[in-house]
Order: C-alpha cells, then sequence, then structure tokens
C-alpha cells in the first residue's frame, strides 16, 4: 500500500443525509421551490413546493451544504450532481448525499471518486437501489494530502471546462444554424442574389457587405403560391417530393446474430438510438462490429456523411455518421448522392419531427421504411442549396471538430481518473499529459480556423 494514500469506507468520512419526504399533494406545477424527483435529478424540474415549506424543512432537517455531492440511490444509479447552494429541494431516499466536513477528503475528489465507482454491483452482485448500508460500505483510496487532492481534482475539472466549452460552443453554432435553416426554409426570407453577388465580385470589393444586407424573399415581396400536400404556402416554381425522389439511396439497419461473440466488439461503428441522442455528429458507438460480423450484412454500410435517422422506439432523432458503419434496425440512414441535400434534409427532418409531435402532443408514431420514404420533403432550387451549404459548411465543421475533440479529452480525462486515483500516475504527469493534449487541440484550432 502506497504510505502517500489512505484507504476508508464512505460511512468513516461521514453520515449518509437526505431530505424531508415531501407529500405528492404538498407539490405542485407553480414555479417557487424546485422540487428534484428522481425522474428529474440533474435536469429540469416539473414540480415546486412552496417557500414556506422549504424554509420549514430546512431549518428542521437534513439539507445539503453547497458543494456537497448529490447521488442518485434509484433509477440511474450513481448519478452525481455538485450542489449549486441554490435554494431547492430533493426527493427522500432517492437522493442522498454524505455528510463530509471535508477534514480527510475534499468533496471535489469525492466528485471524481463516484464517477470510477460501479454503482450498478456491491460485493460481487448487481443491485437495482443504493441503500445506506451500500453507500457506507464503499471503500474510497485517497491522497492523504488534501493539496495533492486539490492537484488531482484541478486537473480533471480542468479537462471537463474544455469539454462543457465546447459543448457551449456547438449549441451555440447549432442554434445559428438552425436559425439560418428557419429564415430561409421556413420563413422563406432566404437572401435573394446571395450568390449572384458572390459571383460578381462585389463582396471582395465591399468586404462589408453581408447577409444580413441582401434581401429576404419573402419581405420583399416574392410570389408565394398555395400547396395543398404542406398545408401552407410555399415560393414560387418550388415541389414537394417523396423523399426518396430527392435522395433514393435508403438504408434500413439490421443487427447481426447476437449470439456470436465474433461479430462484435470491432472497429466498426454500430448505430444505435442512444448514440444519436444529443448528439449532431456521431463519433462514439456504445457497440461496434468486427470485420467478420458487418460482413455478414454488407449491404448495411453506409459511408461517412450519411444522414441516419431514428424511426423506431423515438423516432426523430437525426444525425451524420462520422465513419463508414452499420446501424440497428431502429434507424434508417439516407445517404446523399448530392452533397447539396445534406444540411437541408438534416434540418428538415429534425424540423419536420419536432413539428409532428408539437402538433399532437405526443411521441410520433413509430415509421418503417416506406412511410420514411414517401415523407414529402419541400425541395429549393438547386442554387440555393448549395448557398445555404456554402453558409453553414464552417459552422457544421467547427461542431463536428470540437465534438472529436471531446471525445479525446474524455478519453484521456477516463484514462486519467483511475491513474491518479491509484497513484500509478502522478499530477505532474497528469499536468504534462493535460498540457500537451490541450497544446495540441488548440494547435488545430489555429491551424483550421485561424487567420489564412
Amino acid at each position: 500500500m502506497n504510505k502517500e494514500l489512505s484507504t476508508l469506507r464512505l460511512g468513516q468520512i461521514g453520515s449518509v443525509r437526505m431530505c424531508k419526504r415531501v407529500l405528492k399533494e404538498q407539490t405542485s406545477e407553480s414555479e417557487e421551490i424546485p422540487f428534484f424527483k428522481i425522474s428529474t435529478f440533474g435536469d429540469k424540474p416539473d414540480t415546486y413546493i412552496s417557500k414556506e415549506l422549504f424554509e420549514e424543512y430546512v431549518n428542521k432537517y437534513s439539507y445539503p451544504q453547497k458543494g456537497d455531492i448529490l447521488i442518485s440511490a434509484a433509477g440511474t444509479l450513481g448519478k452525481i450532481v455538485i450542489f449549486d447552494g441554490k435554494p431547492s429541494y430533493f426527493q427522500d431516499s432517492n437522493i442522498v448525499w454524505i455528510e463530509n466536513d471535508e477534514k480527510k477528503l475534499i468533496n471535489e475528489y469525492l466528485y471524481y471518486f463516484y464517477k470510477t465507482n460501479p454503482w450498478e454491483t456491491t460485493n460481487g452482485s448487481t443491485i437495482n437501489r443504493i441503500y445506506n448500508d451500500n453507500l457506507r460500505n464503499i471503500k474510497v483510496t485517497f491522497p492523504k494530502s488534501i493539496q495533492v487532492q486539490q492537484k488531482i481534482a484541478k486537473v480533471l475539472s480542468d479537462l471537463d471546462a474544455k469539454i462543457e466549452l465546447n459543448n457551449r460552443i456547438n449549441a451555440e453554432l447549432e442554434a445559428m444554424a438552425k436559425l439560418v435553416y428557419e429564415y430561409w426554409f421556413v420563413q422563406f426570407d432566404f437572401p435573394v442574389g446571395f450568390d449572384s453577388a458572390q459571383a460578381s465580385g462585389s463582396t471582395q470589393s465591399n468586404p462589408d457587405v453581408t447577409l444580413s444586407e441582401v434581401e429576404g424573399y419573402k419581405s420583399s415581396g416574392g410570389k408565394m403560391v398555395w400547396n395543398e400536400e404542406l398545408k401552407r404556402e410555399i415560393p414560387e416554381g418550388w415541389e414537394v417530393l417523396d423523399l426518396e425522389k430527392i435522395e433514393d439511396n435508403i438504408i434500413t439497419g439490421k443487427t447481426p446474430p447476437t449470439t456470436n461473440e465474433e461479430y462484435y466488439n470491432g472497429d466498426i461503428p454500430f448505430i444505435c438510438i442512444g448514440d444519436v441522442r444529443g448528439n449532431m455528429h456521431i463519433v462514439k458507438t456504445e457497440i461496434t462490429l468486427s470485420e467478420a460480423g458487418a460482413n455478414t450484412q454488407r449491404n448495411k454500410f453506409i459511408p461517412k456523411g450519411a444522414i441516419c435517422v431514428t424511426c423506431i422506439a423515438s423516432p426523430g432523432l437525426v444525425g451524420f455518421a462520422t465513419k463508414d458503419s452499420q446501424t440497428n434496425q431502429q434507424l434508417n440512414s439516407i445517404i446523399c448522392n448530392n452533397p447539396e441535400n445534406r444540411y437541408y434534409l438534416y434540418f428538415y427532418l429534425t424540423n419536420y419531427f419536432q413539428f409532428a409531435k408539437a402538433k399532437t402532443g405526443n411521441t410520433f408514431a413509430n415509421m418503417n421504411k416506406g412511410d420514411f420514404s414517401t415523407i414529402k420533403v419541400l425541395k429549393p432550387p438547386r442554387d440555393l442549396l448549395n448557398d445555404f451549404t456554402k453558409v453553414l459548411e464552417s459552422s457544421i465543421d467547427k461542431i463536428l471538430n470540437n465534438t472529436l475533440e471531446n471525445q479525446q479529452l474524455s478519453s484521456l480525462r477516463d484514462w486519467l481518473l483511475p491513474m491518479l486515483m491509484n497513484g500509478q500516475v502522478s499530477v505532474a504527469e497528469a499536468e504534462e499529459r493535460l498540457e500537451e493534449e490541450l497544446g495540441m487541440v488548440a494547435e488545430r484550432e489555429r491551424e483550421e480556423y485561424g487567420p489564412k
């Protein structure tokens, strides 16, 4: 045992605490004090309690301090949230924390320890709930030096901060791209003469000319005509076609036999619903196929850049494949033989499913390949789609690069976590590796997005 490390059970660090039980009739949907149930823990609340009840319970019963690490003891076991100190209340027994005075172990270190802990098992057995005794008996190894704990936490939090920054940038870039799509293809205020202005060189002679200064089609009096299929007006001359008439190469995925272990754990991404959720670019999959497994269904390969759309269970999630891949049967993938359609169809289909859900108030019904292939799609002129692609290209590429960077940084963090905590890697070595990695990221950004 490393003499610089100490091992204790969590019960020796502090007591397990939870909030006072809140009855259903004590909650409401009026926005006062957020009440987090296990279903909304770590997300947005959908239930609230009164300020009076909150103040009474905080004064009388256990309540977390700012910086305490809250843990989900049911549902998704071991989900963790650092309490930010803002007025809010938490479901008793389902959300717990260790009352830690931080004399032996700081909360920032404890947070990263929780990330490495296999919450689904205890003493070699699978569990469906974390009981207080389970939590008390978990062993944690940590440096005796508080200063070393702080340094380890900082190395890991610096990685998390960079990942979070990339996520925020990506959210902003995607929101701006969506706004351009809505201006051009929902409100039909696409810029009239934008491409001709570029071709004539006027943007070069006057670099201050921007898209915002080019007239919009509808607002400048462009002719609109009623379309019966879409039940709305569209620009004159535009078509409404089945999806398969715009891009006819649509592939429904399939799962190789799961009884053959040799078909899995290779280098070929196997895209499932969870891999698409929240990701414009699918850079990682939970399941991979071996070459042998993928070759049992060679006609199911999709190329890099294919648009993957979930159509069963959680219909309407859309993302781009970033490598040659295969998908399961819950996804249909569009292989765009006309590159100007890629970004347009991504936003069109995303908007299509969101609108359908908003209209009905329910999740969209499952779609088979026939239904998917015959989705009615508004088809703008090719030149306009080319302009749209040019406008969005750098933003979409930046989102991809940030996503790839995050994958690399997450892999480094996940490798460093156990290595730092068991003393196999020193803080100095981790800092050097982190500095090197972030330096490489910064250099790539300068090369790709700096002055030309």
